[in-house]
């Protein structure tokens, strides 16, 4: 039992750092975006360690449900910065 409340506690802290990982690469983005930096952010990298993360089984409702809310955050910011970037660079 002690095992499973120490993943659920690792999973709460792992989801917790997604969204504010989130929350960074967005002001990084709006830097790059008015042209404060000159180097896109690494959303790939935060991409794929969310999908590495998802693939793991939650026993609980509430997890599952803070991990949609962070996946579905996730896709809903990288469509606005793929947008934003199409507009710097006009590449599609």
């Amino acid at each position: 039992m002690d095992i499973l409340k120490k993943n659920m506690q690792y999973a709460v802290l792992a989801i917790c750092e997604f969204d504010s990982k989130i929350e960074d690469i967005h002001r990084e983005f709006l830097r790059y975006r008015a042209g404060d930096i000159q180097i896109m952010p690494d959303w790939k990298t935060l991409e794929r360690d969310l999908i590495d993360f998802s693939r793991r089984k939650f026993f609980s409702a509430a997890l599952n449900s803070q991990l949609d809310r962070i996946l579905h955050k996730f896709q809903n910011r990288k469509k606005i910065w793929l947008t934003w970037v199409d507009e710097l660079h006009g590449t599609r």
